[in-house]
């Protein structure tokens, strides 16, 4: 009896463990895998193993070598249905196209108009005083202010005033066209008509011609000699460009990007390099390359702090053991006025400033700067920025100048 009892035990324990397995099998068929591999618009690739097929003999697929295989788009790409490129020896990396910069004859003819829409009051102001039935003391003084508000200069005003009085005496009658003339004649021989304005950026002897581009902070210097880049690739020169405004961050990545924009190499350093050491590479790549011009943009100076213009006299002297120094430009903002004056002095004691680059006469600037930091300096204003436009920088023509000034 006991052996029928413990058999019946037995059976009925192996039936409910079949049926278990049974019922088990059952669902694992039903149910999906737990976790999918991603969708991918690439060539297939091995598909990993899902839930409970840990034990599945794997996939026999054609191997790839690295070559062979396509990576997929970008998720932004693929959506916009852009295909992707073939891979060519020649289509590794794109290259942006360089721009073609304005040609530089009569550029400032063409910006004439932001120039006179800021200068006007003193042609108008001074042709309106001259227009009166009588030229008295009064009057005199009056177109004086006008001047001397325009930050002409005390002496060049002076002397201005002189030879209107004289020749408006010898004129009698005076009409309209006839002061506009007479003034237009004064105004252009105190701007200065002979004075030699052309940069020198031709390539010599010794190598490439050398700019230094100084000035005070915020002035836009990196900006002009990005832009002075320009000037000289529109008049056909080849260009470096030396980034020696290490203090300032980010002047070498805006200075390289006008580079680009207009194929020209930038010679760069580490922030807080050394700028005489920096600005003595930039003229040797020049050399090696056979450019025409290099042009070095140094640190904005505190016009107050010795020893920063200690240090830009030691770039120009480093320098000088390539060659000589072309033109050391000073770069001012016009809308300072007198202040500007200040600066000039300071920087002409340390360098040798050849001329003068005015920044911002599109604005609030008054146009008698031109005058009375040429007096101040000794040395000719040879370019102006009239604003914020890439070919926005012009070459000084005194007869364009005074004729925005006066008006039409």
């Amino acid at each position: 009896m006991e052996y029928v009892i413990l058999a019946v035990v037995i059976a009925v324990v192996a039936i409910a463990a079949i049926a278990g397995l049974v019922v088990s099998g059952r669902r694992r068929q039903q149910l999906p895998p737990k976790s999918q591999a991603p969708v991918i618009t690439a060539p297939p690739t091995p598909r990993e193993p899902a839930v409970g097929e840990e034990a599945a003999p794997p996939t026999e697929e054609p191997r790839r070598t690295v070559e062979e295989v396509e990576l997929p788009l970008p998720e932004a790409e693929a959506e916009a249905g852009v295909e992707a490129a073939p891979e060519t020896a020649e289509a590794v990396e794109e290259v942006p196209a360089l721009e073609v910069p304005e040609p530089t004859a009569g550029r400032l003819v063409r910006l004439r108009s932001r120039l006179s829409r800021s200068q006007n009051s003193l042609g108008k102001g001074l042709l309106s005083l001259l227009s009166r039935e009588h030229l008295d003391e009064d009057t005199w003084e009056e177109i004086e202010e006008t001047l001397l508000i325009a930050d002409v200069g005390v002496a060049p005003t002076q002397e201005l005033v002189e030879r209107l009085r004289t020749r408006v005496k010898v004129l009698g009658t005076r009409t309209p066209d006839e002061l506009r003339g007479l003034l237009r004649e004064e105004l252009v021989e105190l701007v200065g008509k002979d004075a030699d304005r052309t940069v020198r950026s031709t390539k010599h002897a010794a190598g490439p011609a050398v700019v230094l581009v100084v000035g005070v902070n915020g002035v836009g210097k990196t900006t002009t000699t990005g832009k002075l880049a320009r000037v000289l690739v529109a008049d056909g020169r080849t260009v470096v460009l030396g980034a020696a405004d290490t203090f300032r961050a980010a002047a070498a990545d805006q200075l390289q990007t006008w580079g680009e924009r207009v194929g020209a190499r930038t010679v760069r350093g580490p922030e807080g390099g050394d700028p005489a050491s920096i600005a003595f590479d930039a003229v040797k790549e020049g050399i090696a390359e056979g450019a025409d011009t290099v042009l070095v943009d140094t640190a904005g100076r505190l016009h107050t702090k010795t020893g920063l213009m200690d240090e830009l006299g030691k770039v120009k002297r480093v320098v000088e053991k390539h060659g000589p120094v072309d033109e050391v430009l000073l770069v001012l903002d016009a809308t300072t006025g007198q202040n500007g004056l200040i600066q000039a002095r300071v920087f002409a004691e340390v360098v040798d400033i050849t001329g003068i680059v005015l920044t911002k006469l599109d604005g609030t600037a008054k146009g008698g700067i031109v005058v009375a930091v040429q007096r101040e300096l000794g040395v000719p204003v040879k370019l102006i920025g009239l604003g914020e436009g890439a070919d926005d920088l012009a070459p000084f023509e005194p007869g364009a100048f005074v004729d925005a000034l006066i008006g039409d």
